[in-house]
């Protein structure tokens, strides 16, 4: 049996941890009960009703956060000579076509975001095999294939994020940072939620919306009310 940690055992008897709780109450539980070091990240955990095996059950979409996600996101903008001013004065990390198809096949993935533009996808289609394990391939339903290129890696910039059910029918993604005041991440996960209200499946019977969690990087989960409809 696995070793329950000290500060594991500070943050049970604290709180109720099978309580289910409004966004803000869970949100400011989940900053007490974190003991890291760091600023660690605040995720939300949705598992959906929904076989995402069929084609039409599916789940992915992309939310802007009102507050941003408190990481710095390295973009890189594989766009076009025409584009590359475009793009850099937008805020991209790092701008070019070429030479970093280049890097990319040689396993340089130093970057989070990937934003590139539909005339030249034939070349990027090509590093498939090194980006897409790592979830960094360029998706047009993401918005990272664009003519707008500018426009992307602003959004991005400014806290634009994509998430996707995984096999196990459950949204995974962050939220914020415990730095930020239970406020702004309860305002944070409200878009993620009301955004995957949005994109419910017509094929989709019963329950779409089975369970809600916040947590930080190595806190235990705060249940969530999954009839939520407020960040308060």
């Amino acid at each position: 049996m696995a070793q329950v940690s000290k500060k594991r055992k500070e943050a049970l008897a604290k709180h109720d941890l099978t309580q289910v709780r409004s966004l803000v109450e869970a949100a400011k539980v989940v900053k007490d009960i974190t003991y890291t070091k760091f600023d660690a990240s605040v995720d939300i955990d949705v598992r959906l009703g929904v076989d995402p095996r069929k084609a039409d059950q599916m789940v992915r979409g992309v939310a802007t956060l009102p507050h941003g996600t408190g990481k710095t996101v390295r973009v890189l903008a594989l766009v076009t000579p025409d584009k590359e001013a475009e793009a850099t004065a937008a805020g991209a990390d790092f701008v070019g076509l070429d030479d970093y198809i280049s890097k990319i096949e040689k396993g340089w993935t130093d970057i989070d975001v990937i934003i590139t533009m539909p005339a030249v996808m034939a070349k990027v289609g090509r590093l498939g095999r090194v980006l897409g394990p790592r979830g960094l391939m360029p998706n047009p339903k993401s918005g990272t294939v664009t003519t707008d290129v500018a426009k992307a890696v602003q959004e991005v910039k400014a806290g634009k994020i994509d998430f996707k059910v995984d096999k196990t029918g459950i949204i995974h993604c962050s939220v914020g940072k415990v730095s930020f005041d239970e406020k702004m991440l309860a305002e944070n996960a409200l878009e993620v939620i009301q955004t995957l209200g949005r994109l419910k499946p017509s094929s989709s019977k019963g329950t779409y919306i089975k369970s809600i969690t916040l947590s930080s990087t190595m806190s235990p989960a705060v249940p969530v009310d999954s009839q939520v409809n407020s960040a308060s």
